[in-house]
């Protein structure tokens, strides 16, 4: 009796049906999406999956598999969580418009929102500021609703307006005015002062001892602010307290902020994008502290990739952002779950 109470599945002809007029949404927002790009004058490239370092930052976790070489050995490799690194080193060989629709991988996600595999469509502009990937942004998400003729995306109670002017705001901005928080006081640079964050957060999330300032910042920004944004119209959150850079350079009128930023519609984030940091020692640096943040927190950590870190040196002024095409689609396609636009869920999905 109990193999008679497992659901369908996926590929059953009636529930392939309940989600084939998301998947040709899909279609139609892909051939838009393809058509923009090519308008302004991008690339598409293919980079490769495999990788010598899947990224470095602490909570990103990568599937890992291996190779074996002509000689016999066993060489460990790891699927992608951004097609990042490669299209960098792309913009140092003298490519100066690239975007990818990339097959992208991570542990430990699965949701309503996230999916172990997924597409992130991502692109660069070499010569430009963060601000020309911004633009680029609220256009692309623009023709997603166009292609699907949506005026209004909706999700959870939500609603926004693709068409309208987005909302600006720093995340300083949004932390007073959603927590109440004076953020930039609690930061010096690139360091966070966790005790001034935790006082002022104090009765406002639930703080671990070893929490440490990242830790609890991303819980003020998951339970106070993210909910809040890219109601009525899009928001986009920049300057990025320096802490939680990345792979961003900070901005010339303030170091103690980067030139990051992330794009929001009914709660929902679908982009993360920077003004490219260029210099390869705080890169390497800013790798070397989040590896060793993974290794006491997860008992592991990626190695770096020689290559990419030569390649930033060599890079020229870059701006880059990566969108969750899934997430995309789905709010479009007013869809309710990333799983209902992805053409064949990932492997053990029910």
């Amino acid at each position: 009796m109990a193999g008679h109470d497992r659901p369908s599945p996926w590929w059953s002809p009636a529930r392939h049906q309940d989600r084939r007029g998301f998947l040709l949404a899909r279609g139609n927002v892909t051939r838009a999406t393809r058509e923009w790009f090519g308008k302004q004058g991008f690339i598409e490239v293919e980079t490769g999956v495999l990788q010598v370092s899947p990224g470095n930052e602490t909570h990103l976790h990568a599937a890992k598999t291996e190779l074996i070489d002509r000689d016999g050995a066993h060489l460990t490799r790891y699927l992608r969580t951004s097609p990042e690194f490669a299209c960098k080193k792309l913009l140092a060989a003298g490519e100066e418009q690239i975007f990818e629709f990339a097959r992208v991988f991570r542990d430990r996600e699965r949701g309503d929102l996230h999916l172990p595999e997924f597409t992130m469509l991502e692109w660069y502009r070499a010569n430009a500021g963060y601000e020309a990937v911004i633009t680029d942004c609220v256009a692309v998400i623009a023709h997603a609703a166009k292609a699907t003729g949506t005026k209004q995306f909706s999700f959870r109670g939500r609603a926004a307006d693709p068409f309208a002017d987005p909302e600006m705001l720093t995340v300083a901005g949004a932390f007073e005015k959603y927590a109440g928080i004076d953020l930039l006081a609690t930061v010096s640079g690139h360091q966070g002062d966790r005790a001034a964050l935790a006082a002022a957060a104090s009765g406002k999330v639930r703080i671990a001892e070893d929490d440490t300032w990242s830790d609890i910042f991303s819980k003020v920004l998951v339970e106070h602010v993210e909910p809040r944004l890219g109601q009525g119209r899009l928001t986009v959150l920049y300057e990025y307290p320096a802490p939680e850079a990345a792979l961003a350079r900070t901005t010339q009128h303030d170091s103690d902020v980067a030139e990051r930023f992330e794009v929001y519609a009914c709660g929902v984030e679908l982009a993360n994008g920077f003004g490219e940091l260029t210099d390869a020692n705080e890169q390497r640096r800013r790798f070397t502290a989040d590896m060793d943040e993974k290794l006491r927190r997860y008992g592991e950590r990626y190695p770096l990739d020689e290559d990419f870190l030569e390649a930033v040196a060599a890079m020229p002024d870059a701006a880059g952002v990566a969108l969750g095409f899934d997430r995309l689609v789905m709010l479009a396609a007013g869809a309710t779950r990333i799983d209902q636009v992805v053409w064949t869920p990932p492997a053990g999905a029910p």
